[in-house]
């Protein structure tokens, strides 16, 4: 019996190499960003989902990319991520939504989305 769910699918396009980072006395891990895009005719309401939308929907069409942090911390993954990963690369991500928050360079407290592939 599930009593609560976290669980995300991305599909989207590598913003940058992936790079890997070590915290002392932590597991390392890989990270990138992810960029996702929905596309709709102006003055609808419903939102379309890439190339086949543009197909069947003619008119004025916006869009908007929204950019994901993905960390990697799965050893065997991790490493793959990091090796074969490249940015403009059409990628599959499933993983969880972690909130969290990390104080900056000028100490100032931050919130953080992340997904954890």
């Amino acid at each position: 019996l599930v009593s609560a769910m976290n669980r995300v699918q991305l599909l989207g396009r590598v913003g940058q190499d992936p790079i890997m980072r070590q915290v002392e006395g932590k597991n390392p891990v890989t990270i990138f960003s992810l960029a996702t895009n929905e596309m709709w005719r102006t003055g609808d309401s419903e939102v379309g989902q890439g190339a086949l939308f543009l197909l069947c929907a003619p008119g004025d069409i916006s869009q908007k990319t929204t950019w994901h942090r993905i960390s990697v911390f799965r050893p065997g993954l991790r490493d793959v991520t990091y090796q074969y990963v490249r940015k403009g690369a059409r990628i599959f991500v499933e993983g969880k939504i972690d909130y969290g928050e990390y104080t900056d360079k000028n100490n100032v407290r931050r919130q953080a989305t992340t997904i954890i592939a």
